[in-house]
């Protein structure tokens, strides 16, 4: 066999495994399909690109954030979202013009012919080459994000050493343990206390937020999230709409919580909580009634959210962080 033989059934048998993992990676992704659909969105103000603090309701990191207005070494920006990357919810699970172009390369190396005849044809050794690297970072792209989604959430292992509390009766173990009782400090901001009232609005916005989302309410959302957090929701509702899919999210209970920072930059107050509940999510025809994706089990999720609000107007959900 020689070098070219030797390459292009290399690239053959990637293209296999590539085949074969985008749809798993895709039904997770339809599975999982509650608000945010298991993406990091939105902003923190100028803690956007910093790590909250871990707390005992999720003691791992967070990931960083597939969609966002803030730039860099800014606050909040009125710059346009980002696309998300390339797993971003933005533009599909690939994009709409990337996953043509890489459909049409798979289907012509499934079917004997190069990456890129499907697209007219590159036949030079630079060309095969481009195709094995693309293959492979496509590939790996891929694996480590069905791998990120599924593994065990680290926030679930303190679980059973503290209380299983919610926001009213969890004040000394759990919401509001995480910064000695609920102060946050951090630079360039002043402290902001985290009271019981306080407590009990995000509490009532997790659960009203996804009963919005359910009724794709997108009024009722404008009253509840940032324009940020609503223009991703839209987005997210549309691909649904396109799918003839409705994604229904019932038996919101929160578990237990507790605050990873709260702190106040200029007229806006912000905290960060870390959020274990229970539901069931499920995504169903929209014609039918029939579940494609998720089912009537209830499940289990950690995220960790941002409230913002300010002076004198209620407390709205600023960003929805993933926790590893």
């Amino acid at each position: 066999m020689n070098f070219s033989q030797w390459s292009r059934s290399l690239v053959k048998t990637l293209a296999v495994v590539l085949a074969l993992a985008l749809p798993t990676a895709l039904a997770i992704s339809s599975a999982d399909a509650r608000v945010g659909g298991g993406f990091s969105s939105g902003s923190r103000g100028s803690r956007t690109f910093s790590a909250p603090p871990s707390t005992t309701t999720a003691p791992g990191s967070t990931s960083q954030f597939n969609r966002t207005y803030s730039q860099p070494g800014a606050g909040m920006s009125t710059s346009a979202p980002s696309r998300g990357g390339l797993f971003g919810r933005g533009g599909g699970f690939l994009g709409g013009l990337a996953a043509g172009f890489l459909g049409a390369g798979l289907l012509g190396m499934l079917f004997g012919g190069g990456l890129f005849d499907g697209l007219g044809g590159l036949s030079s050794f630079l060309g095969l080459i481009i195709q094995i690297v693309l293959v492979v970072f496509v590939v790996r792209l891929a694996m480590s994000w069905w791998q990120r989604r599924n593994s065990p959430q680290a926030a679930y292992a303190g679980a059973d050493a503290g209380p299983q509390t919610n926001y009213r009766s969890g004040l000394g173990g759990g919401l509001g343990s995480g910064l000695g009782g609920g102060f946050g400090f951090g630079a360039n901001s002043a402290p902001l206390e985290i009271k019981p009232a306080d407590y009990a609005a995000f509490e009532h916005l997790l659960g009203d937020i996804q009963s919005a989302w359910s009724n794709e309410d997108v009024a009722k959302l404008h009253t509840l999230a940032t324009p940020e957090m609503v223009s991703y929701f839209e987005q997210d509702l549309a691909q649904n709409r396109a799918r003839n899919a409705v994604n229904k999210v019932t038996n919101v209970k929160l578990l237990q919580g507790d605050l990873a920072e709260a702190w106040r930059e200029g007229e806006t107050d912000y905290a960060t909580v870390a959020m274990r509940f229970a539901l069931t999510d499920k995504t169903v025809d929209r014609n039918t009634g029939a579940i494609v994706a998720g089912s009537e089990q209830p499940g289990e999720v950690t995220e960790v959210w941002t409230f913002a609000r300010r002076q004198g107007s209620p407390w709205e959900l600023s960003a929805i962080q993933q926790t590893n």
